[in-house]
């Protein structure tokens, strides 16, 4: 995050200087290296205006208190709620689900409680993917994974698989963002006693507008962070208005991450393009590092969706293993066993072919 003050320091060696009003030139007292007091300026005006910028990032908010609706009491009488008293899991179901299996600890759970307690969802994207095609996707998920346990997928067997909807706030904004970036230009001069290298420096500055639709954030905590964003992208096109007749069979995860709470994980994707997007600008030099950013909020407001997603849970020697699929696209995320026996194996391979190319790269730097 960009700095909210300037410090007044010098360019060269960080140490700090004294601005002397009327003086043409500044001398550093650490490193002696002189400045024209105007260019001086200039860049601390540049500096200040950053700063600026960075203190209207920190104080701009997404708009959170629009986002979901208050249920009717029809719409409530159709829905249950449970908790897993094995791991504390809450979830919502239709009116006719009598006992399911917890998707995350497959514990199995009776539903005896009535809706309450959650805002109602702005939106919901239906399922486009059907159980066969959860199950086929896991199978093709397994191919080519040379490391897997040989007797894996014989002896691995699907215990539970649960279509659910999983809370998700999405997020709007249209942002400015500001970039300042040290490019430097190397050239390198051939002679023959000695290799000559000379570096160019130049301070380039980005600004740019940019408008973001529907950045995705899942509010549920039991809900693995980097499974989710593996599951992307959504085509949020195919959203459309909640009605609790799309959840009928399914389960919906209750969310336990508000808006409000939801929003720093959008300001940091919000952030990172935003700052990608400028730093792609910034070609033709050898190297470029960011020095100074500020990404401001202009207008962001929040909405509730339900999003689809298979969870398949199987069991191999007695261990859990949860998968996870998107039930619009058919992404499939998860983590793998391994066979130790293979990665040595592989790692003896990669050293018998590398021993012999190492081998001649240091026997041809010693007889240079």
């Amino acid at each position: 995050m960009a700095d909210t003050t300037v410090a007044y320091s010098c360019p060269n060696c960080g140490g700090p200087l004294e601005m002397v009003p009327g003086q043409k030139k500044i001398v550093c007292p650490y490193c002696d290296t002189e400045f024209e007091t105007a260019a001086l300026e200039k860049l601390f005006a540049k500096k200040e205006e950053m700063a600026a910028k960075a203190e209207a990032a920190r104080e701009s908010k997404f708009d959170t208190e629009a986002a979901g609706k208050d249920w009717t009491e029809e719409e409530m009488a159709h829905l249950r709620t449970f908790t897993c008293s094995a791991c504390g899991a809450e979830l919502v179901c239709d009116e006719n689900t009598m006992a399911t299996e917890c998707c995350y600890c497959g514990n199995p759970t009776m539903i005896p409680s009535r809706f309450t307690g959650m805002l109602k969802p702005d939106f919901i994207l239906p399922f486009k993917k059907s159980k066969d095609e959860a199950m086929a996707a896991l199978k093709k998920f397994y191919e080519g994974k040379f490391l897997l346990p040989s007797n894996f997928i014989s002896k691995n067997r699907v215990e539970d698989i649960q279509a659910m909807y999983v809370p998700f706030w999405l997020f709007d904004s249209k942002v400015h963002a500001s970039g300042e970036f040290r490019a430097e230009t190397d050239n390198v001069i051939n002679t023959p006693d000695e290799v000559i290298t000379q570096t160019s420096i130049y301070n380039c500055s980005r600004d740019g507008t940019m408008e973001f639709k529907n950045i995705p954030v899942d509010g549920s905590k039991k809900m693995n962070d980097q499974y989710m964003e593996s599951l992307e992208p959504f085509d949020f096109s195919e959203l459309v208005p909640f009605t609790p007749g799309y959840m009928a069979g399914c389960l919906a995860d209750k969310y336990d991450v508000d808006a409000e709470n939801a929003a720093p994980r959008a300001d940091e994707r919000v952030h990172q393009t935003a700052m990608s997007e400028l730093e792609d600008t910034v070609t033709g030099y050898t190297r470029c590092r960011m020095t100074d950013e500020a990404v401001v909020k202009e207008g962001g407001h929040a909405s509730y969706a339900l999003l689809p997603v298979w969870i398949l849970t199987t069991r191999y020697n007695d261990k859990p293993y949860t998968f996870m699929m998107n039930g619009q696209t058919g992404e499939v995320v998860g983590f793998l066993p391994y066979d130790k026996q293979k990665s040595w194996m592989v790692f003896a391979l990669v050293t018998i072919v590398m021993l012999p190319i190492f081998y001649f790269l240091v026997s041809a730097f010693l007889n240079v």
